[in-house]
């Protein structure tokens, strides 16, 4: 036994499902379900007390085959002053017991209705003594409930056209997206920087609800004699946790992808290689046998829908980028499906679509927005620009003796200062702890210079046809 612990065991008698307001719900909308559990705990050398309890482990499932989708659970978001039980400590550790629970009683899901209209049981069940415990919820799925998702109010409408020279391979490859959502599905949308109308990042946080959570992917690309590399960039107006402590949540987030395609007498070459980047670390996925980890370990297969749009999975609430088949994933990338928790699927279509309102919409259209056009130009006025978008300018220094921008003074944030300040970062801002430790990449460098970076990261044959010499890369100069 540790020091500053007794011996105590919960067992569970009642679990309780309660919902704010009335269980109704719109077809494709959601709610949150709050699980609550009921009993007595048993100490060593205590009287045995009786009351709410923290459930942990406990299984939620609609009774009726298609009766809904429900969230990984979260810490309840509400008003909840009910006492839960907790084992009494001794010592050092009688002064974290209190504080401790509030952090991980996870006791609530949301949950997201079926299309289908009718009425749907809820049930929670877990095991206490050996005893299987079980507690019902009955909610009906009608078209006249209340309306929980805010509509948008003014859309965003067709873009202008692009005239970006590499728009037509942008779309070739632009990524299925595989977007898990929590219980702020709205901050888990892809969405635009600009989404509530201006340019201002110190008011994305609070203007969530506000603006249009249609679907923007943000792209551009470089190349050199051999390769095409493309950038797609998905932005979140917050980064949230059922906790919002040490940094855990910030305004804005941005995090993404590098997809590496060889030239070959195709009009469009052939992908080969995509990093992913979540919470500054890379994850790299091909289906070339003859590639080797290098810098980074090959984290799995490079999966595709109709052979060129890669699969990527963005986790709920932080937002971090991974190849659809990771084994951190929850989505099936060969079935197209969740395996767990709720999500969205999102696929280049050209218009900006909004999701119902819910977690689990399939395939809402997105549209490319060009990073050069939307981002860049303004980041190159400096004070000119005088928007609050852009934060935390460092001088960009590559290893290895690789080219700069003309002027290298560059902003490696965007600006926001919710919880945390300036952690959402613009792509030339990017950085992953491997690289920079090693000394081998220094912020910025993995997406600035890729055809440098993607070399340094995986061992590839020694015939191999790599030039590192750009025919265009705005960024540091080539035009």
């Amino acid at each position: 036994m540790l020091a500053g612990s007794l011996s105590a065991t919960v067992f569970i008698e009642e679990f309780r499902l309660s919902v704010e307001g009335p269980a109704t719900v719109r077809p494709g909308e959601s709610f949150v379900i709050q699980v609550r559990a009921f009993g007595r705990l048993e100490q060593e050398g205590r009287e045995a007390r009786k009351g709410r309890v923290d459930p942990s482990n406990w299984k939620i499932r609609a009774v009726e085959d298609g009766g809904g989708w429900f969230s990984k659970p979260f810490r309840f978001q509400g008003s909840d002053k009910e006492n839960i039980l907790r084992e009494e400590q001794t010592g050092w550790k009688s002064a974290l017991g209190g504080m401790a629970g509030q952090f991980t009683n996870k006791d609530s899901v949301l949950y997201t209705a079926p299309k289908n209209r009718g009425n749907y049981t809820i049930e929670v069940s877990g095991l206490s003594d050996g005893k299987s415990i079980t507690g019902q919820l009955q909610l009906k799925v009608a078209a006249d409930a209340k309306e929980r998702f805010v509509p948008v109010a003014k859309p965003f409408g067709p873009e202008k056209p692009d005239t970006d020279r590499y728009r037509k391979l942008a779309e070739r490859y632009a990524p299925y997206v595989a977007q898990e959502t929590w219980f702020d599905p709205r901050a888990d949308y892809i969405c635009r920087f600009d989404f509530d109308g201006d340019w201002d990042g110190l008011n994305n946080w609070d203007n969530l609800e506000k603006g249009s959570p249609q679907g923007y992917v943000y792209y551009t690309a470089v190349e050199t004699s051999t390769h095409w590399f493309l950038h797609y960039s998905f932005f979140h107006a917050r980064d949230y946790s059922d906790n919002c402590i040490a940094g855990t949540c910030h305004e804005n987030d941005n995090e993404g992808i590098i997809v590496t395609v060889r030239k070959d007498d195709t009009e469009y070459g052939r992908i080969e290689i995509m990093e992913t980047l979540a919470h500054n670390n890379v994850y790299t996925y091909t289906n070339r046998r003859d590639l080797r980890a290098k810098l980074y370990n090959i984290d799995g297969p490079l999966e595709l829908v109709d052979e060129t749009h890669p699969v990527v999975f963005l986790e709920a609430g932080g937002h971090g980028a991974l190849g659809g088949g990771d084994k951190k994933s929850w989505f099936d990338s060969k079935r197209l499906a969740w395996r767990q928790n709720t999500g969205v699927t999102y696929k280049y279509k050209g218009v900006a679509e909004v999701p119902v309102g819910g977690g689990m919409d399939s395939d809402i259209g997105y549209e490319l927005l060009p990073i050069f056009d939307h981002w860049w130009t303004k980041h190159q006025q400096g004070e000119a620009w005088k928007e609050r978008t852009f934060a935390d300018y460092m001088e960009y220094r590559p290893f290895g003796n690789r080219p700069r921008p003309e002027n290298p003074r560059i902003a490696s944030a965007f600006a926001g200062v919710k919880y945390s300040a300036n952690k959402a970062r613009p792509f030339w801002g990017w950085f992953d702890m491997k690289g920079r430790t090693k000394k081998v990449l220094a912020p910025g460098q993995w997406a600035l210079d890729p055809a440098y970076s993607v070399f340094q990261s995986l061992t590839f044959p020694r015939n191999e046809q790599w030039s590192m010499d750009y025919t265009y890369n705005p960024y540091l100069g080539f035009q």
